[in-house]
This record gives C-alpha cells, structure tokens and sequence, in this order.
C-alpha cells in the first residue's frame, strides 16, 4: 500500500494529504439550506450538508493531491447519518483515484482490535457474503496498549495490501504529559518509534515503488520539528504522516527533518487550512460560493510552501 501513496505523491509533486474534518460551521449556508429543506434540521441534514461539502472539495483538489484523511469522529458526532456521510466520502474520494487515510485512533486488545481492522480496513464475513464495510487504505492506530492493540491491524494490512500510521509523537500542546516521559534515558516516543520499526519489519511492500518503506509508518507533528528530524532518523523506512501544518502553527519551513535526502518519506496534512480557506482573509474573495475553489488555492500555496522549504 506505501507503494501507492508514494506513486501517488510523485505524480502530483505534493506531499500533500487533506483532512476532511467537516464542522458545519464550515459548510457554506447554501449548501446547509438545501440539505436542511429537503431534511429538516436533523442528524440526516446534517450528514447531507457534510457529504455534499466534502463532495465539493474532493472535485476541487483531487487532480493537485494524493490523498484525503477523513477525521471520523467529525462524522460520528451525526451519529449514523453521519458514518453513512463517512462511508460516502470514502468511497467517493477512492473513486477519484486518491488514498483515503481514515483516521480513526483505534487500538484496543484481542478480537476488539481485529474487529476494528476487518471494519476499516478488512472484510468481514456475513454468511457466504464478505464485505468491506469502510475500505480505507490506511489507518491511524493508537498503539498505547502495546503489540496486542497493534498486530490484528497488521494482520488485515498483510492481508489486503492496506497500511499504518502509529502514533508517534503528536502535535498537540498536551502530548508531552506521556510521551515525553522518560524511560531507561529515553522519552517515551522514541521507544514506540522502535516498536514502529519492529511492526514494520512484519508488515512489507515489496514492490520496488515503495523505495524501502514499509506499511507501518507513524504520525510525528509539525509542531515538534525537532523531535521529527530526530524520529525521521529512528525511524528510515516508516513513513510520517505529519499533522500540525498551518491552524496548529506549522510551516513549510518546520518540515524539512521529516523527508529524507530524496524529498520522500513524509506526507503533511492540513485540515481547516484546506476544507476552512474560504473563511480565511486571505481567501475571503472567493466567497462562500466559492468555498471549493478557495480550497484549492489553499493547497497549491501549501505545496509552494513545501516545495520551497524542500528545495
């Protein structure tokens, strides 16, 4: 599955992933009058209001980017209108050839953990039918209950060519409350980091496009550059999905420690700074009308951000 995304951001010279993290005060009042007439002001409107934004946004930039991560507890908190939104961008988003990255934070024990896997990434039997349920490419995991939380999501990558990203050290302000701790010498994100490399070696692309990577990477923020060029070291062939750009403070320049000599090994998301452009002064003369077009103006300063910090 790395081979993929790695195809995928050659191709658009972007390393570029955008987090559809809908809120409805994102969504245009246009598109939140349609739904809630043909709905009511309900938990369906509000899902219809989400998918048709979304929709919008994939059209606008999936010829510029590699892939979209979809935040799933945007769409849980509509309840099941809102997984069923969830289950359409996703489908949607692959059928516009980009990698869908769910990122969902599961990581529990034993048959929990499998199912979850089968769910988002997997195919789960019913009767002498088998069905992918959500049919993400890759994954986020929480790996805080260790191997146990970690190997049946392993299981279903090796066994449907699906991928990981572990997390790491993350780009929130609170994050160092844990994984900053020391253990033996050693803050804590470093020691997952060693586990990243183990679960990787279990879990390869052996295809020559994936330049040596394998299908577990990691989540390192942009926020912490520092820590990343440190983990971009410990870990060489776990792939780094970076959040934290732009809303959260991160900027092209922070990023230049999470890609190795090539310019590979990272993919940086942005999520209000995409989805949320138009609302942004810079973007205001598009207009809510032109809430997609904004998002893809926002995007290709971010790939010129990047480009630039790269070079």
């Amino acid at each position: 599955m790395i081979s993929k995304l790695i195809t995928a951001i050659k191709k658009t010279e972007a390393p570029i992933v955008a987090g559809l993290d809908p809120m409805l005060s994102y969504v245009p009042s246009y598109i939140l009058k349609k739904a809630f007439d043909e709905h009511g002001e309900t938990l369906e409107g509000a899902a219809e209001a989400i998918w048709v934004f979304n929709k919008g946004l994939i059209d606008a930039t999936s010829d510029l980017i590699p892939a979209v991560k979809p935040q799933i507890a945007m769409y849980e908190q509509f309840g099941i209108p809102g997984l069923s939104a969830y289950k359409k961008t996703v489908d949607y988003a692959r059928s516009k050839g980009l990698v869908v990255i769910g990122d969902i934070k599961r990581g529990d024990i034993g048959s929990t953990s499998g199912a979850y896997a089968t769910g988002h990434l997997g195919r789960v039997q019913v009767g002498s039918r088998s069905y992918a349920p959500f049919d993400a490419d890759m994954v986020t995991v929480n790996p805080y209950m260790g191997s146990d939380a970690v190997n049946p999501f392993i299981k279903v990558c090796n066994e449907y060519d699906k991928g990981l990203f572990i997390l790491v050290k993350t780009s929130n302000p609170s994050s160092g409350e844990l994984q900053d701790r020391l253990v033996d010498g050693r803050p804590v994100y470093e020691l997952v980091a060693d586990m990243v490399n183990k679960w990787g070696e279990t879990c390869q692309d052996s295809s020559p496009e994936a330049c040596g990577y394998t299908n577990v990477g990691a989540v390192v923020g942009a926020t912490y550059p520092e820590m990343g060029k440190r983990l971009r070291e410990l870990m060489p062939k776990a792939f780094i999905l970076v959040p934290g750009y732009g809303a959260q403070g991160g900027k092209g320049k922070d990023l230049t420690g999470f890609f190795d000599a090539d310019g590979l090994g990272a993919i940086v998301n942005s999520s209000r700074g995409i989805i949320a452009a138009w609302k942004k002064d810079e973007y205001a003369s598009f207009g809510e009308a032109g809430y997609a077009d904004a998002a893809r103006a926002a995007v290709l300063d971010m790939r010129e951000d990047i480009r630039s910090a790269l070079n």
